[in-house]
């Protein structure tokens, strides 16, 4: 008996018979985004460390923080995939209309790794850095979507991947600067002082 909900899977097919009637380029750029949003996050996480680079180190730790908490949530991710080991929709869904080619046998779908890194990016710079929320947001619910769209993921693989990222991402960001925090400030007091040229 199959543990897929049963509405997951008409929303699966619903999507995903959608997508298979939409231009060629949209689902190109769509193909393409799915992967690019990532570069986006990884954008933000070198200028977040560029602008904490001279400062205190609290401001240093956290910028540092985010992409480790962000690896922690993909990590826990990947950690229930193994165990769960649910197969992909676009192996399990009899006439499946995937739009991109499908993960290969043992890359399991739940919960979704995309959806997870990409709600832990947003929601762990939204979290540090408020102001970017009104940009990253938004891209980390289209790049979690995408995955359906694709053909790649049920709906609630991609709904836990997010809800996983969103909810673990900050939480480790705060935990990881309490750890690294003190570290780097012990280490910037032992640095030895240059005296000025005479």
């Amino acid at each position: 008996m199959s543990l897929i909900p049963d509405v997951s899977i008409d929303l699966y097919r619903a999507v995903t018979g959608f997508a298979a009637s939409t231009p060629d380029w949209v689902r190109s750029l769509v193909e393409f985004g799915t992967d690019a949003g990532l570069f986006v996050f990884g954008a933000f996480f070198l200028v977040l460390f560029w602008r904490a680079r001279d400062r205190a180190p609290l401001t240093l730790a956290t910028a540092l923080a985010v992409p480790l908490a962000v690896v922690g949530g993909y990590a826990v991710s990947e950690a229930l995939k193994l165990v769960l080991q649910e197969e992909r929709p676009c192996r399990a869904v009899a006439g499946a209309a995937a739009i991109t080619h499908c993960p290969e046998v043992g890359d399991w779908s739940f919960p979704s790794n995309h959806a997870t890194l990409a709600a832990g990016s947003a929601f762990a710079l939204a979290f540090v850095w408020r102001r970017t929320a009104w940009w990253l947001l938004p891209l980390a619910v289209l790049m979690a979507g995408s995955r359906v769209f694709l053909g790649v993921h049920y709906p609630h693989d991609v709904l836990a991947g997010f809800l996983l990222g969103a909810l673990l991402a900050p939480a480790l960001v705060a935990l990881v600067v309490r750890v690294l925090a003190p570290v780097l400030a012990r280490r910037l007091q032992s640095r030895p002082r240059t005296s000025p040229a005479s």
